[in-house]
């Protein structure tokens, strides 16, 4: 117990692991899709990290690859009724291939668009975001003194009024939405069509891992730890657009992929679609000596 404040800490390691199966970005959750995986951290964890790589391994019986902090949640009430008691979630970002769950491991993956369905634009801008700004502009119209500040907000979090779409703007809208109200997180029962509900601030959490990978792939070769051992560069590019809700452009994602120099040929080829084989390829683990992870980037361009 802290002395000074009067309340009880607790801490805790939260995993957002991300994988990608039949285009679909993916998360590993728990309870049916409403948590996170989590657990304590123990004192006799040497570094952070290797406690959650070795609760993970214990819980799930999954690998993980790629693994990085994400951030440390400790906001006074994150969970309804913890009575005093702070519960401090660090968090992770994994990415991780998609394994079949087993009655062991008791995990299970969900959509990420599931939760946030106004982030996939690869069909074209979906019709929801019409309803969701409505919403939020009626929200925002009795407030005299900050409305035109919230409506320009609402405009250009959610790429409105002549503001370009942002990808990466995934927690800010989340926010926003909290903010307003309009989330069953926020307590507002009404629109529970706003994607699926997770306990306590688990959503926003999934949001803030993936506006970090949106980001990512930018400017890192991250995307590379989903990929299996030998891919076409179809795959490749379903993979980056899974991830951004995006489309991108076929002629110029290809040409930066040849000029960055990240992928080889294995010598394979595999049918697409019935047409002709597909060349395979396989990431160049040389790069990230080459380049120590700096100048190598995927391109989230739009067609």
């Amino acid at each position: 117990m802290n002395s000074v404040t009067g309340y009880f800490a607790h801490a805790e390691l939260i995993a957002v692991l991300v994988a990608v199966t039949g285009d679909q970005p993916r998360v590993m959750t728990l309870r049916n899709g409403e948590v996170l995986p989590s657990g304590p951290f123990e004192m006799g964890h040497r570094t952070l990290q290797s406690g959650l790589r070795e609760w993970i391994r214990e819980k799930t019986a999954y690998p993980i690859g790629y693994l990085e902090q994400l951030y440390t949640f400790a906001d006074r009430d994150r969970v309804a009724g913890a009575n005093g008691r702070r519960t401090i979630s660090i968090s992770y970002l994994g990415l991780v291939r998609e394994q079949p769950a087993t009655a062991e491991t008791q995990t299970g993956w969900h959509g990420w668009y599931e939760y946030f369905p106004w982030e996939d634009h690869r069909l074209g801008r979906p019709a929801l975001i019409g309803e969701i700004c409505a919403l939020l502009n009626d929200w925002a119209a009795p407030n005299r003194q900050h409305g035109d500040e919230l409506r320009r907000r609402i405009a250009l979090t959610f790429g409105t009024d002549g503001n370009h779409w942002n990808e990466d703007l995934v927690l800010q809208r989340y926010e926003l939405l909290y903010e307003a109200g309009l989330l069953a997180e926020s307590g507002n029962s009404e629109h529970m069509g706003l994607g699926c509900a997770m306990f306590a601030d688990h959503r926003r959490i999934l949001a803030t891992g993936i506006a970090r990978l949106r980001a990512k792939i930018k400017y890192r070769p991250v995307v590379f730890e989903l990929m299996p051992e030998s891919f076409t560069l179809l795959r490749l590019q379903r993979t980056v657009e899974a991830l951004a809700g995006l489309t991108l452009h076929k002629p110029n994602f290809r040409r930066l992929i040849e000029q960055q120099d990240l992928v080889e040929e294995t010598g394979e080829t595999e049918s697409e679609n019935a047409g002709r084989p597909a060349k395979l390829f396989r990431f160049r683990h040389a790069v990230l000596e080459e380049r120590a992870l700096s100048g190598s980037k995927l391109p989230i361009s739009r067609n």
